[in-house]
């Protein structure tokens, strides 16, 4: 974490979170960092803490050029996971108040559609600063978002385990049922569904 992740000028970055969640919306963001950024502490937002996160992503907010899209739980059951994940990504990049001179994704595919010439790099948010940003906007946004969720789904402990599959959270699941954030495409929540199917 002492290096500095790589700068691609005029580059944007597109990273997201929540894809692996059994509940909750997933999170993409799009960022373009000035010259002059100052690239310390900046990183993949997995290897991070919650408060590092937070500290990045005020300095982000306050000088780069950014924007944060969502995927809510309906869009991801409709499209599935990985095309919910790249449309956001594709939102994102679009929304963006410059035209990047190329979209950097984080991971091995590519929105079908981007406002220019777009490349995918697996484990990008570990190489360049401008996907590891995104992925720090992406995570701390959704973060945010399932500790509202927490409080409108009090027995599930979104707070704690942000949707993913932790055994606290499946036996919450398997306790109470699905809720309405949660991914009815996704096996574990379609297993507890089936039953009541039968039952029709």
């Amino acid at each position: 974490m002492n290096a500095l992740l790589e700068h691609y000028p005029n580059a944007a970055g597109a990273d997201e979170a929540g894809r692996g969640p059994l509940a909750g919306p997933v999170v993409a963001a799009a960022v373009i960092l000035p010259d002059r950024f100052d690239r310390t502490g900046i990183a993949d937002s997995k290897i991070l803490t919650a408060k590092a996160r937070e500290e990045q992503e005020e300095r982000i907010k306050a000088e780069a050029i950014w924007a944060v899209e969502v995927a809510w739980t309906d869009e991801v059951d409709r499209l599935n996971i990985l095309h919910a994940s790249l449309e956001a990504m594709s939102r994102a990049a679009f929304r963006l108040s410059m035209m990047p001179c190329i979209v950097l994704i984080d991971g091995n595919k590519l929105p079908k559609k981007l406002p220019c010439e777009g490349k995918a790099v697996i484990g990008g948010d570990g190489k360049y600063a401008c996907i590891a940003a995104a992925s720090i906007l992406a995570k701390t946004e959704r973060d945010r978002i399932m500790t509202q969720y927490a409080v409108e789904f009090p027995d599930y402990g979104f707070d704690k385990h942000f949707g993913y599959a932790t055994p606290e959270h499946r036996k919450a699941l398997a306790e109470h049922g699905p809720c309405a954030i949660h991914r009815r495409t996704f096996a574990p929540v379609q297993e507890l569904l089936q039953p009541s199917l039968l039952d029709v």
